[in-house]
């Protein structure tokens, strides 16, 4: 079926406006919209609506370079925008439930694959089966590639395992549309972070100071932006953005000819070095003059980059595309309720802040994409903790999925 819209200047113009009556209704003081974004947040819908223009055919997601657009060019301009007014130091004290919460996560994928596959051989082995390149495991490892870590990732798998072009591209469609309903059900928890910091009886204090410094840092320096400064903010954000993609053009081609065994840290993607790059840089203009730009406010500008990321990432979303195999869709769903699990337990045992479950899970499942819209939800200022993470994320996705890989192999029917 045709889509309606297949301009991307059509669709550009469509999102923006579905963005801008979000925002608009979401201020008013009108008690319906009030009422109603008390129990909906603002962000989910953000991501929500656009995914109804793929579901009813109005768009085709796979035809549009919007994403690319947003993920190569605002993405790691945002990423500089919102690290430009860091207090490292202040992230560094959030202590290690951070990062025990983000390995709780990974274990959660590598753990949750072969467990789902074992679930579901009970009753329905044919639904996990399969022999050669159509083997159902085979495209399960390019989920567990994108869910520890990314799309790098998630290529590497699908060349070491090899399964067939039919059962990846199903296997992406599970892996987008399980995601992204994970994500939602998060976006949803941020309106009741004191209500699930309560039920893991966690301390956010840490969360909540570094919030309060960047919001007091935030109100020294502001002033009403004029021209000039909106001007520089904008050539800092993609002057910086050019200069990674210049670095990552060269560096990613550097490893794939001289150390291609570095693919298993996704030293040869280009993406990676993006958003390394780009954090990079926005953590090192912290510690100059260039902060005083959050006063006219950089992290304003970052944060529009990243909402319109979130409109192309919802429209990637088919809802019905959970009708093409409603089997497969369950072994994805039974893998992400492990993670979820896990997360629970890990999190009630040690105490852990919601907002240390949900960045550690996206850093995940979504990386670099994901994890900083997650934490911008929060907070804007705690946007850079998902980017961070979802770093680290990179660096271990090919070994945590090569091994759920080995363990699906094992545990298949």
């Amino acid at each position: 079926m045709e889509p309606l819209i297949k301009n991307d200047a059509i669709l550009l113009g469509l999102l923006m406006v579905i963005l801008g009556v979000i925002f608009k209704t979401s201020s008013s003081n009108r008690p319906v919209f009030r009422k109603f974004y008390k129990v909906i947040p603002m962000l989910l819908l953000c991501y929500f609506i656009p995914s109804l223009l793929t579901t009813f055919h109005i768009v085709d997601p796979d035809a549009s370079l919007l994403y690319f657009v947003a993920s190569r060019y605002l993405l790691p301009a945002s990423l500089i925008l919102l690290t430009l007014s860091i207090d490292l130091k202040e992230i560094l004290r959030l202590g290690p439930k951070a990062l025990i919460m983000f390995f709780t996560g990974t274990l959660g994928i590598v753990i949750g694959g072969p467990l789902a596959i074992l679930l579901v051989s009970i009753f329905s082995p044919e639904t996990v089966g399969g022999t050669g390149p159509e083997a159902v495991w085979r495209g399960m490892t390019t989920i567990a590639g994108s869910w520890i870590g990314g799309g790098a990732n998630q290529a590497a798998m699908y060349e070491i395992f090899n399964p067939s072009d039919r059962l990846y591209s199903i296997m992406i469609t599970i892996d987008v549309l399980v995601a992204e309903i994970w994500m939602a059900f998060l976006l949803l928890g941020v309106g009741r972070t004191d209500d699930l910091d309560n039920f893991f009886k966690a301390d956010a204090s840490a969360v909540n100071i570094l919030k309060k410094k960047m919001h007091d840092f935030s109100l020294s320096i502001a002033r009403i932006a004029d021209l000039t400064d909106l001007m520089v903010i904008l050539a800092i954000a993609f002057g910086f953005t050019a200069l990674a993609h210049w670095m990552s053009n060269g560096l990613a081609p550097f490893f794939m000819e001289n150390f291609p065994s570095f693919d298993r840290l996704s030293l040869t993607s280009d993406f990676f070095w993006l958003i390394v790059l780009a954090t990079t840089f926005g953590i090192g203009l912290s510690f100059t003059k260039m902060r005083k730009y959050e006063g006219a406010g950089a992290s304003k500008i970052g944060s529009v980059f990243i909402y319109f990321l979130v409109a192309t990432i919802g429209m990637k979303m088919n809802i019905l595309k959970i009708l093409d195999d409603p089997g497969l869709f369950l072994v994805g769903g039974i893998w992400m309720i492990i993670h979820i699990l896990l997360l629970l337990v890990v999190g009630k045992i040690i105490k852990a802040p919601y907002f240390f479950l949900a960045v550690g899970s996206k850093a995940n499942i979504g990386g670099a994409a994901s994890a900083p819209v997650v934490a911008a939800a929060f907070h804007p200022s705690l946007a850079p903790v998902g980017v961070l993470l979802a770093v680290l994320g990179y660096a271990l996705g090919t070994y945590g999925a090569w091994v759920c890989g080995i363990l699906m192999q094992i545990v298949a029917p």
